[in-house]
Order: structure tokens, then sequence, then C-alpha cells
């Protein structure tokens, strides 16, 4: 399965992710939660939170599939 990450929709809050290319020393991260619209079901979106600066973005969950981009786990 090279060049996409299997990603399980359902296990994905509180996953732990890995950034190919680090920006801004933010490299590993972990899912928080589903982005909810106005009646609080999940979107296509979820926020992820760097474990260095405690920031905190939004992305498309397929995302997380580009093998280019990201590994699952916490990877050095």
């Amino acid at each position: 399965m090279r060049g996409r990450n299997p990603v399980n929709r359902n296990k994905l809050p509180g996953s732990k992710w890995t950034a190919v290319r680090a920006e801004n020393r933010e490299k590993h991260f972990v899912v928080r939660d589903w982005v909810r619209d106005a009646e609080g079901r999940p979107t296509d979106e979820v926020e992820i939170e760097a474990i260095l600066t405690r920031a905190v973005r939004t992305l498309r969950w397929r995302e997380l599939e580009d093998w280019d981009h990201w590994r699952i786990g916490w990877l050095s």
C-alpha cells in the first residue's frame, strides 16, 4: 500500500501522526477530534494539535492518507 496510509476514520480521534517535513519545529501531532457542523455532526475535517507548541490546526482527514506528508505514529 505504498503512497497511502491506511486510515481508519472511526479511530482518528486520539491517533498520533508525524509530519514528513516539520514546519515551525512542529513534527508530531495528535488528532483532537472531528470538526462538527451546526447540528453536531462530524464533517470531513479534523483538528490536529502539535505536541511541541500545542498549536491547533484543521485539515481534511483524507490528507492524513498521503504518505508523502504524513506517517502514522510518532517517528523520529
